[in-house]
C-alpha cells in the first residue's frame, strides 16, 4: 500500500466440478443441493446391497469450491503483524436448489491474524500438517486424513531446521448412544482440545509430529432422550499423528499416520463419534486409527499425477450402539470403517490453470457389518489469481 509498510494480498480461484457417481449419495429429496453427491463425504455412502439403486448413473456440476482470500502483512518491532481472511461457497444453505439459480452460501474458512509468535482466530488444527494433504480433484479428499478447521490460540517457536507450536482449540463432543438414531452434541464442553507439534527437515522432506488432549464431555440424560443420567460424565483422551513429504526427484510422497482414542470429529468428515455411551449411562472411548499415502509423479512441466489410498477404523465398544438403518444414505448408522482411492491426472496448460480428471472409489462399513461404496469420474477445471 503506499505510504506504508503494509502489504495486501487479493488471491483465490474460480473451480468448476463434473461429476459421474455410480450411485447418488443425497437423501431423496429432489432438487435440493446436496454435498454427498459433490464431494466425498464418507457418511453420505449409501449402505446396504439395494442402497442407491434406484438413483444410479448420478450426474452434478457445481462451482462451490470457488475461493477467495485476503491477507495483509506488515513488520514491526514484534515481528511480523499478519491477517488472513479466506472463504469458499461450500456453506450450508437450506432454501439452495438446483432448479434455477443453484445459489449457495459464501462461508469462512480461515479467520485469524498472527503478531510474531502468538496467532489467534480460525485455522486449520494445530494436530495435523496441512502442507502433507495430497493433491485430488475431489474436494473431500483422502477419507484417511486428519481433516477440521476451529477457532484457536497457538504459540509457534522456530529452531534450527523446524519449528514447535502449541494450541488451545474449541471443544465440541460429538457422542453415540444405544436407541438413539444418529450421533448428537453434547452442547456441554469444560476445557479447550490441547495440541502440541514439532515440524522439521530430514534430508529434503518435511515431517510432523502431532500430540492431541481432549476432554469428552456430556452434560444430561434430556442429550441422550430415554437414557439413564450419564453416570460417568466425561473422560480424556488423546491421539498421535504423524505426517511427511518426501521428495523423490521430482515427484513427492506424502503419508500420514494416526491413532488413538479421542480421533473422532477430527477424521475427515466427522465419521467417527468422540464417545459412546452404554445402556447403563457409562461413557466410553473407542480406539480408533487412520491413514492414507500418496505418491505424486511428474510426467513433464505441464501434466502431473496423484495416486492415493487411505483407510480409517474403529472399535465402537461393545453394547454402546447398534445400526437402526441401513437405507440410503444410512445416516442413522456408526461408521466402523471407510477406505478411498484416488487417481488423477492433472494438465497446467499456465502455471495458473489446472484442469484434469480424476477416478476415486470410496467404501464404508458400519457397526453390525452393512457395506457400501461408490465409484466416481470427476472433471474440474481450475483457475488461480
Amino acid at each position: 500500500m503506499p505510504d506504508s509498510d503494509t502489504t495486501v494480498t487479493l488471491g483465490g480461484y474460480v473451480k468448476a466440478d463434473a461429476i459421474w457417481s455410480s450411485r447418488s449419495a443425497s437423501a431423496d429429496n429432489p432438487g435440493v443441493i446436496t454435498l454427498g453427491d459433490q464431494q466425498v463425504s464418507p457418511t453420505s455412502i449409501p449402505i446396504g446391497p439395494n442402497a442407491g439403486q434406484h438413483k444410479t448413473d448420478q450426474v452434478t456440476m457445481h462451482a462451490r469450491q470457488t475461493r477467495l482470500s485476503l491477507g495483509t502483512s506488515t513488520p514491526t518491532e514484534y515481528g511480523k503483524f499478519s491477517t488472513f481472511i479466506e472463504g469458499d461457497f461450500f456453506g450450508d444453505s437450506p432454501t439452495a436448489t438446483e432448479s434455477s439459480t443453484s445459489s449457495t452460501t459464501f462461508r469462512i474458512r480461515h479467520a485469524y491474524g498472527t503478531l510474531g509468535n502468538f496467532s489467534a482466530g480460525q485455522y486449520w488444527t494445530n494436530f495435523f500438517s496441512e502442507q502433507a494433504y495430497p493433491e485430488t480433484l475431489d474436494f473431500g479428499g483422502a477419507t484417511g486424513e486428519i481433516f477440521i478447521r476451529q477457532g484457536q490460540m497457538r504459540w509457534t517457536q522456530k529452531f534450527t531446521g523446524g519449528d514447535w507450536s502449541v494450541s488451545a482449540e474449541n471443544p465440541e463432543s460429538v457422542l453415540a448412544a444405544p436407541g438413539v438414531g444418529t450421533t448428537f452434541r453434547s452442547g456441554s464442553d469444560h476445557a479447550p482440545d490441547l495440541t502440541g507439534r514439532v515440524k522439521f527437515g530430514a534430508g529434503r522432506g518435511t515431517y510432523t509430529i502431532g500430540v492431541l488432549a481432549r476432554n469428552i464431555h456430556i452434560d444430561t440424560a434430556s442429550a441422550v432422550g430415554t437414557l439413564p443420567a450419564p453416570v460417568s460424565r466425561n473422560k480424556w483422551g488423546g491421539a498421535l499423528s504423524i505426517t511427511g513429504v518426501t521428495p523423490i526427484g521430482r515427484d513427492d510422497l506424502r503419508f500420514n499416520v494416526n491413532a488413538g482414542n479421542a480421533i473422532g470429529r477430527y477424521q475427515v468428515g466427522g465419521i467417527f463419534p468422540d464417545g459412546y455411551l452404554d445402556a447403563t449411562g457409562q461413557l466410553h472411548l473407542a480406539t480408533q486409527a487412520s491413514g492414507y499415502v500418496a505418491y505424486r509423479h511428474f510426467w513433464s512441466q505441464k501434466w502431473r499425477s496423484t495416486v492415493e489410498v487411505s483407510a480409517a477404523n474403529s472399535n465402537p465398544p461393545a453394547g454402546t450402539f447398534s445400526c437402526t438403518n441401513n437405507q440410503n444414505p444410512a445416516a442413522t448408522c456408526i461408521t466402523k470403517s471407510d477406505r478411498s482411492q484416488h487417481l488423477n491426472l492433472i494438465w497446467s496448460p499456465v502455471p495458473a490453470v489446472n484442469i484434469g480428471g480424476e477416478l476415486i472409489h470410496v467404501s464404508r462399513t458400519v457397526v453390525g457389518g452393512d457395506h457400501g461404496g461408490l465409484n466416481r469420474v470427476q472433471f474440474s477445471a481450475q483457475y488461480n489469481f
